[in-house]
C-alpha cells in the first residue's frame, strides 16, 4: 500500500464520512420535495383516502430512518449501508403506488372529467423519487466502501500491535 493511501485511511479514523451523509440529506430533500408536490394537489376528493394517510405516515418514517442512517453511515458503520439500499428500493417501488394510481385516476368536477395527476406532475414526482433512491444507493455504496476499508485498516493496525 502506498503512503498516500495509508495517510488517507489513517485520517478516516478521525474524520466523519460526510460524503455518504450528504447523499442521505439529498435523498431526504428530494423526498420532501416529492411530499410537497403530492400534497399540494387538491383535485376533487380523490386524495382523501386511506392511501394518503399511509403515505404520510411512511414519509415520516422514511425521514426519520434516512436521518438515522445518515448519522450511522457518517461514523463508518457498514450495517447502515444495507438499510440505505432497502430505503432506496422502497423509494423506487413508491413510484408504482400513489403516483401511478393518481396519474391513472380521473374525477368528475362540475360534470367534467379531470385527471387527478397531470403528466407533468407525474413525471416530476417520479423523478424526485428516483433521484432520492439514487442518492440513497450512492450513500450506501460510498458508506460500505469507506467503512469496509476503515475496518480492514483498523484490523491491520491491531494485528501489528499484537
Amino acid at each position: 500500500m502506498n503512503e498516500d493511501k495509508i495517510t488517507q485511511l489513517d485520517r478516516m479514523r478521525f474524520s466523519k464520512n460526510t460524503t455518504s451523509a450528504n447523499f442521505c440529506y439529498l435523498a431526504i430533500l428530494f423526498d420532501v420535495i416529492y411530499f410537497i408536490s403530492i400534497y399540494e394537489s387538491d383535485v376533487g376528493s380523490w386524495y382523501y383516502q386511506l392511501l394518503i394517510g399511509a403515505s404520510i405516515l411512511y414519509n415520516l418514517i422514511f425521514l426519520l430512518a434516512a436521518f438515522l442512517c445518515s448519522e450511522g453511515i457518517k461514523n463508518y458503520k457498514v450495517s447502515y449501508s444495507f438499510l440505505l439500499v432497502g430505503l432506496g428500493i422502497i423509494q423506487l417501488a413508491r413510484i408504482f403506488i400513489l403516483p401511478s394510481q393518481a396519474h391513472a385516476a380521473t374525477v368528475t368536477i362540475k360534470e367534467v372529467p379531470v385527471q387527478v395527476m397531470s403528466d407533468g406532475q407525474f413525471f416530476r414526482v417520479c423523478l424526485y423519487l428516483a433521484i432520492s433512491a439514487a442518492c440513497l444507493f450512492a450513500a450506501a455504496f460510498v458508506g460500505y466502501t469507506k467503512g469496509k476499508a476503515l475496518a480492514d485498516y483498523n484490523a491491520s493496525l491491531e494485528a501489528k500491535a499484537a
